[in-house]
């Protein structure tokens, strides 16, 4: 890989640290939609190509707690997948940011949150 692509590329791999599940096709959202009737499902909206998006989901993964049997928690590259989030905005009822945290009940957004708000204590109140 040349110096340029080394210094410059965008995050390519799907996300697959921590317990993330990638959030990557309009089937999966409404998945998570009939999911969130059994437990809470978090969207996490990350662009690859701003940094403030990569200080949320470093903190996100540096302070990670979450029981996975309590909560399911979804990562979108909403670069590669804007279809999707903009499927989010239009069916949860929430302004498009980036990045965004949202929080899914029983098929509902009961909490978004965005840019610097963001944090695993935020979120576990909010579950």
């Amino acid at each position: 890989m040349s110096f340029f692509k080394k210094a410059f590329k965008t995050e390519q791999k799907q996300a697959d640290t921590r317990g993330w599940k990638s959030l990557n096709s309009l089937e999966g959202l409404q998945g998570i939609i009939e999911k969130s009737a059994e437990k809470p499902q978090v969207i996490f909206k990350h662009s690859t190509r701003c940094s403030i998006s990569a200080m949320a989901k470093m903190r996100l993964e540096r302070n990670w707690d979450f029981d996975e049997s309590q909560v399911d928690m979804h990562y979108l590259d909403l670069i590669r997948y804007r279809t999707i989030s903009n499927e989010i905005a239009d069916t949860f009822g929430v302004v498009h940011e980036s990045p965004q945290v949202l929080v899914i009940k029983n098929g509902q957004s009961v909490f978004d949150t965005s840019h610097n708000a963001i944090s695993t204590d935020v979120i576990k109140n909010a579950l």
